[in-house]
């Protein structure tokens, strides 16, 4: 019987942002071998677009992405942009689902909507899960997490066709007034250090070289690992744009918790496990494969930082306006852990050259 409750629980939240007539008929049309009526389960864990299982009556299995429910903040939950990014990586070395199809016609799900393979694998969001590996495998498995890094960072935009996903140049300067605007639109309350570091920030923006692909949300739980510990998927690429790769070190630092780290955003991540590289052998690694110079980093690690409280601020307010539907993911805990964010960006602003 419990078991039974549970899922009907589970079937009940997954009913939010999903209609099902609609979906098979899509699935139908647009899905060569899908075989309907669907069922579909919630995946947690992305806290901004919604991603949910899709499992027919044959047995085959997909994944959708939806933006949030209720209103949305222009691009930043745009499905034709994390599609057309994740088409073109298929035949890159960067490990990425494969691609089934976008659906733009509202009229089928009440929002735009994309849908990939699923990708079976360890998602390792938290110290507990890191338990999938034995220590001994897990300085392996972040380093192939800055290799990866390294190999999104190496593909030639114009090349596969994404030369025109943003402007290439005065990167740092668009995010600031971008993720600044965010603030604007999306913040409960007034937290005067998040503008005190925005114009910090401002004043200190390093040279930019050439740009890169820069996936904007790079980290250990944004991706899919074999049970050998390769990565065998990189998703969340809702943020994706063109600039400066050092951006993605800065944010991958900030969610490289180490062992006795006081400061966890959200919970205690997986690199807080022993047997994973320090945030120190991460920057080295990343420098040694990628030639890049990371002697300004502190910067991005307060850049980081700094757009993380925006973007958590932006989802408490959706929060407490109803568009996660039901929930009990604590995210009254929210509005306190931004605060910590912006205190963190503030300290690592003052560690800046």
């Amino acid at each position: 019987m419990a078991e039974q409750a549970n899922e009907a629980a589970r079937e009940a939240e997954a009913q939010e942002g999903i209609d099902r007539d609609g979906l098979d008929g899509w699935f139908r049309a647009n899905v060569p071998g899908a075989k309907p009526p669907l069922a579909f389960d919630r995946i947690s864990g992305g806290r901004s677009n919604l991603t949910f299982r899709v499992t027919d009556s044959a047995g085959g299995a997909w994944a959708l992405r939806r933006p949030p429910l209720g209103e949305r903040l222009g691009s930043a939950h745009d499905m034709g942009r994390e599609h057309r990014v994740i088409s073109a990586l298929q035949d890159t070395p960067v490990p990425v689902p494969p691609v089934i199809g976008l659906c733009d016609d509202e009229s089928v799900n009440d929002a735009p909507f994309y849908v990939m393979g699923f990708v079976e694998g360890p998602i390792l969001r938290s110290a507990h899960d890191a338990g999938e590996f034995p220590q001994s495998d897990r300085r392996a498995i972040g380093e192939r997490v800055v290799d990866t890094l390294v190999q999104i960072h190496d593909v030639d935009p114009d090349a596969v066709g994404l030369g025109e996903l943003g402007r290439k140049e005065a990167y740092v300067e668009r995010q600031l007034k971008r993720w600044h605007g965010q603030w604007q639109k999306s913040k409960t309350r007034e937290l005067g250090l998040v503008d005190d570091v925005h114009r910090r920030l401002s004043e200190s923006i390093p040279d930019q070289g050439p740009a890169t692909i820069v996936h904007g949300d790079y980290r250990l739980d944004n991706m899919i690992l074999a049970p050998s510990g390769e990565v065998v998927a990189v998703v969340d690429w809702e943020l994706c744009t063109l600039g400066d790769p050092l951006a993605d070190v800065g944010l991958l630092l900030v969610y490289w918790s180490e062992p006795g780290d006081e400061f966890m955003p959200l919970f205690a991540p997986a690199t807080s496990a022993p047997g994973f590289p320090s945030r120190e052998n991460v920057k080295a690694r990343y420098a040694e494969r990628s030639g890049r110079d990371l002697s300004q980093v502190d910067f991005f690690v307060a850049l980081g930082y700094w757009k993380l409280a925006i973007i958590l601020e932006g989802v408490y307010a959706r929060y407490s306006g109803g568009q996660y539907g039901r929930t009990d993911e604590g995210f009254e805990e929210f509005a306190k852990i931004v605060e910590r964010l912006a205190q963190a960006a503030d300290e690592a602003a003052s560690r800046m050259g």
